[in-house]
């Protein structure tokens, strides 16, 4: 029989293809859970963009629940368990790869409330997981650097198999984890399988600061599917 879950989804690959795996082994996803950080500094939760998982939402046909937390960790943390009491499921999803920091604490929070955590890309190799995203027909660009070698010139650029190549090539060079789980680079999905069409990116700002630049979406709107020439 089909797990019921609920997914906490950030609008970025990893919470996305977290979704796409267990929907393809048949579990069913019940809602999506979003906190929506107003600090940009957030140290659990993905900021750039996080209102635009609504349109994500829509076109993945999943309904969606959000919270907008304004204060510290421990109260952005009261504020996602608030969300998860109110889902009637048997687990919870996320998307975390290698975050100790980030799963532990959500991990804590399934503990009480004696309901599962599930992690399908948990300690899984980094770069083969962002293969299988680009071979599973995901489309994700960058909308958020926070690490040195990575400036603006990265925002809005999707991540294509050489993108990968170069990250690796950073890894190298300055040890950032190329999935992004050490705050390195935010992403958003803008296409997958499990969407009903492509999220179409209308309007967008570069914000840079010394130390960051975030790729902020104005417009957006879901796309029109192109059909097959193929039967």
């Amino acid at each position: 029989m089909a797990q019921r879950v609920s997914a906490l989804f950030s609008g970025g690959k990893d919470s996305a293809y977290a979704v796409f795996l267990l929907q393809q082994q048949g579990w069913k996803i019940v809602s999506l859970l979003t906190v929506i950080p107003r600090d940009e500094s957030s140290y659990m939760f993905h900021h750039p963009n996080a209102q635009w998982t609504a349109l994500q939402s829509e076109a993945m046909g999943i309904p969606l629940k959000t919270v907008e937390s304004n204060a510290d960790e421990e109260k952005e943390l009261d504020d996602l368990e608030t969300l998860m009491w109110g889902e009637d499921v048997e687990g919870f999803l996320c998307g975390a790869i290698a975050s100790d920091y980030q799963w532990s604490r959500i991990n804590d929070i399934c503990h009480k409330l004696a309901r599962p955590l599930y992690s399908p890309l948990w300690r899984k190799p980094q770069r083969g997981i962002l293969e299988d995203m680009l071979d599973a027909d995901f489309r994700i660009i960058i909308v958020g650097t926070y690490a040195e070698g990575l400036d603006d010139s990265w925002l809005g650029l999707e991540i294509t198999h050489e993108v990968i190549g170069d990250l690796t090539a950073l890894q190298r060079e300055h040890g950032i984890n190329i999935s992004g789980e050490g705050g390195e680079i935010e992403t958003f999905v803008i296409d997958a399988p499990i969407f009903s069409g492509p999220i179409e990116i209308e309007r967008a700002d570069k914000i840079v600061s010394r130390d960051s630049a975030t790729y902020a979406i104005r417009n957006a709107s879901i796309g029109r599917r192109e059909l097959s020439d193929t039967v």
